[in-house]
């Protein structure tokens, strides 16, 4: 019988969960949606149970359920807890393995930050397979971050550490969702090029193909797009995050020291355009013992299941300690 883990990744709109074995295969996958209409997290408890039971149905006799690992946003890892997440209904302290525990009472359960999950993701099925010093950068709506030193993660005294999207750029800078003002991630994310383009926008009377897209239907593929294209205002709006998370980065780079770091999730498809001035500007700032030395590489996460793989792989993780 094969054993497997189910890893749960939870979004602020939709939970995916799937069953995967040692090897990283994704035997099935499913997904439901995060808010109820009671906005309880028991009802999503049960709803999520109740998803994984139809799952699981379909290979029975055939699999053994070792583990569940799930990352989620504020997961702290020491406590099982989800703690005043921004984008999820549940406000306060949710104490969400020991509420999921009476569903599955002796299988072990690990929660962490999403983030996190995602560089444990990296470590076992990814590209750091034979790494054991490396940063898992994840930019998306927001920039999460997860640091692994000599093979672990780093949680730090209360399971949040290594938040590099929460560190300063700028001293009253850009308004975060978590209330300072500055924060990285205003800057370098998905949300963060946005607002770097309506910057520039107004700031210049330069020729565009972005001028007159409005806020909400911007993304990162048209800013891509545009750079593709020449498109003068884009190359300098690349130019400039890739300045400001290649100069974070040099920071982190001294914290540290990894052998490599991975740039995860949608402004990283963006590929030569973001990668290229990180580095760049990382090396001009790295201390000169440093230069040449680290990598910055994609994430070798590709699929669509990658966060998933990335909460399966905290079960893994923990199995084998």
């Amino acid at each position: 019988m094969k054993k497997v883990t189910v890893g749960i990744d939870i979004g602020g709109t939709f939970t995916k969960m799937g069953i995967v074995d040692r090897e990283g295969n994704c035997l099935m996958n499913d997904s439901i949606e995060t808010q109820t209409n009671d906005n309880k997290v028991e009802t999503f408890l049960n709803n999520l149970h109740t998803k994984i039971e139809e799952m699981r149905a379909q290979f029975t006799g055939q699999i053994e359920l070792v583990g569940i690992g799930i990352g989620a946003p504020n997961g702290n890892y020491f406590k099982g807890t989800i703690e005043n997440a921004a984008n999820l209904k549940w406000k306060g302290i949710v104490p969400f393995v020991d509420l999921f525990k009476n569903y599955y009472p002796g299988i072990p359960i690990m929660l962490t930050n999403d983030a996190k999950a995602a560089a444990l993701g990296e470590m076992i099925y990814g590209a750091a397979k034979e790494m054991k010093n490396f940063i898992e950068i994840t930019l998306g709506t927001g920039l999460g971050s997860g640091f692994v030193v000599n093979g672990d993660l780093v949680y730090g005294a209360d399971g949040f550490a290594g938040e590099l999207g929460h560190t300063l750029v700028k001293s009253k800078g850009r308004q975060c969702g978590c209330g300072k003002k500055g924060c990285l991630e205003t800057y370098v994310s998905a949300t963060g090029i946005k607002r770097t383009v309506y910057k520039m926008l107004a700031d210049s009377l330069e020729p565009s193909e972005l001028r007159g897209i409005s806020f909400e239907d911007l993304d990162g593929v048209m800013i891509t797009e545009a750079a593709k294209h020449g498109d003068k205002l884009a190359l300098k709006v690349f130019d400039y995050t890739g300045k400001v998370l290649g100069t974070k980065l040099a920071d982190a780079v001294a914290i540290t020291r990894p052998e490599a770091i991975f740039l995860f999730g949608g402004l990283s498809l963006a590929g030569d355009f973001i990668f290229n001035p990180t580095k760049k500007y990382m090396e001009e700032a790295l201390l000169p013992i440093y230069r040449n030395k680290i990598k910055i590489l994609p994430s070798g996460l590709k699929n669509n299941n990658a966060a998933i793989l990335g909460a399966s792989a905290l079960a893994w993780k923990e199995l084998e300690k």
